[in-house]
């Protein structure tokens, strides 16, 4: 049976509480990726400047409040949730978040609770991260080069990152490697990771460079279109279709001479925008309907404004009416400006 609410000035009924958020281009919104944190421990070449300016922390939600909120998208149909970052392991106490929301694994009204990290915090958190009821995280490594590794992250030990892997993997999380095939960089070794990925029984999904933020080169000089990717691999493995899904904007193949999948993510070769059924929610309460643009609805107001959720759903309601059929990454000469000015780390990936 379904409850009617009214609101505290005895208004209009106000929309079910509960009701599915569908966008408008019938899309279910099912999905919420959370980052808790814009800070991180790397300073990826790709992703951000060396000399970053993060968000003072007092501009940041509570960790109850960011709770608040993603139970807030639970009762509104979400059945999937990523906490990312930045580095999500570095927010300070963030394992109380991630206790709380795996309540609701346990009880069945989420599907799954995931993670997305760069692997140097992992084996520190690993054991609780399963005990809490994650059960599947995504693992950001560019390269299996000590060297490189550095270069590309500026500041990351490779060692650490390895140890978080094995830390997980010991605790029975499936572990995916993302990583972004950056030409005249780390596109040469790629065979070499899909084979040692799957020689450690974990996905590989490879990622297009994506323009977001300022950073410190050119973004074309290392842009590397997967369809180039494949081919390439084409040549050494045979890649078939495979129809897995995970919710994410990956799509799969299945690589015969290992029997593991490979995953590629393709925002500018060939967007994956028609079956979104995803929002990002950020550290300061702002809801972005699609990575790549620049709209976005104010849940932090909406939140503090009372202590009930009747107001908040609305404003929610109303940010899902706003959600645009898709994004317009370009990467070219003739486009060197980011799509958008805020980094990654700031929406989450």
């Amino acid at each position: 049976m379904n409850t009617v609410t009214f609101d505290r000035h005895g208004a209009a009924p106000l929309k079910d509480l509960s009701a599915p958020m569908i966008d408008p281009f019938g899309r279910a919104v099912t999905y919420l990726r959370v980052s808790v944190t814009d800070r991180c421990d790397f300073r990826c070449t790709y992703c951000m400047a060396e000399n970053m300016n993060f968000l003072p922390k007092k501009d940041l939600l509570t960790l109850e409040e960011l709770d608040r909120l993603c139970r807030a998208f639970i009762a509104k149909g979400v059945r999937r949730l990523r906490l990312t970052g930045g580095e999500p392991l570095v927010r300070k106490n963030v394992m109380f978040l991630v206790r709380s929301l795996g309540q609701k694994v346990h009880s069945g009204e989420l599907d799954e609770l995931t993670l997305t990290t760069n692997g140097s915090q992992l084996s520190r958190f690993a054991a609780e991260l399963a005990d809490c009821g994650v059960r599947r995280i995504n693992v950001s490594l560019d390269t299996l080069d000590p060297d490189k590794f550095r270069r590309i992250t500026r500041w990351g030990e490779l060692s650490k990152v390895l140890e978080g892997i094995d830390a997980a993997q010991a605790a029975g999380i499936h572990v995916k490697i993302n990583a972004v095939a950056l030409n005249g960089i780390n596109d040469g070794e790629i065979p070499d990771m899909l084979r040692w990925a799957h020689g450690r029984a974990m996905d590989l999904t490879l990622i297009e460079t994506m323009p977001m933020g300022e950073i410190d080169e050119d973004r074309t000089d290392h842009y590397m279109p997967l369809s180039q990717m494949r081919a390439r691999l084409a040549e050494e493995f045979t890649l078939r279709d495979n129809a897995y899904r995970t919710g994410g904007p990956a799509r799969y193949l299945t690589v015969e001479e290992t029997g593991g999948r490979l995953g590629l993510i393709t925002p500018m070769t060939h967007n994956f925008c028609e079956s979104c059924n995803r929002v990002r929610l950020t550290c300061t309460g702002t809801l972005y309907m699609c990575l790549g643009q620049n709209d976005a609805a104010d849940l932090r107001t909406a939140l503090r404004a009372s202590e009930d959720d009747a107001y908040l759903s609305r404003v929610i309601d109303e940010a899902i009416t706003r959600k645009p059929k898709g994004h317009d990454f370009i990467i070219d000469r003739t486009h060197n400006r980011p799509a958008v000015a805020r980094h990654m780390s700031v929406t989450g990936g």
